[in-house]
């Protein structure tokens, strides 16, 4: 007898509130407003706040690098006949684990800002990074069922 064996997938991705061309708007609209307020400061001689304005502009900017490096963060989990494969990128690195499903024990987490611990023949794996923590318990649920219904 032969059984049909589907595909389970899971993405978790992180919450960001801007899209990029949002996050685009935002720091001209800040760039234009900080210079704006600079430039009349120059005017009146107070030269002094344009250098804290070019200062205040380049953490502004390392900080809109960052967020966007980070923006298209995920992991993705992918289960299939004899293999549980865990994709993850982090700014732009890709990384990717393949664990044998059936030796594929799923560790609930033990705290709130725990992660769910996949271990398979001595590798460990946390994942879980961009879930909430009840979302988290539901992530660390659902795997172990398919990861069950797989079993021969």
């Amino acid at each position: 007898m032969q059984r049909d064996i589907e595909k389970h997938e899971w993405l978790l991705r992180r919450n960001c509130s801007l899209t990029p061309r949002q996050t685009v708007v935002a720091y001209g609209a800040l760039c234009a407003l900080s210079l704006s307020v600079a430039m009349l400061f120059l005017l009146h001689g107070v030269w002094p706040v344009l250098v804290f304005t070019a200062i205040e502009l380049a953490a502004v900017t390392l900080a809109f690098i960052l967020y966007a490096r980070h923006a298209a963060d995920y992991e993705h989990i992918v289960l299939t006949a004899g293999c549980l494969l865990v994709e993850r990128v982090s700014a732009g690195c890709a990384s990717h684990t393949v664990l044998e499903p059936y030796f594929t024990r799923v560790a609930t987490p033990a705290s709130a800002g725990g992660l769910v611990l996949l271990e398979a023949k001595g590798a460990t794996l946390h994942v879980g990074r961009f879930a909430l923590p009840a979302q988290r318990r539901r992530l660390a649920d659902e795997l172990r069922q398919a990861l069950r219904d797989q079993a021969p």
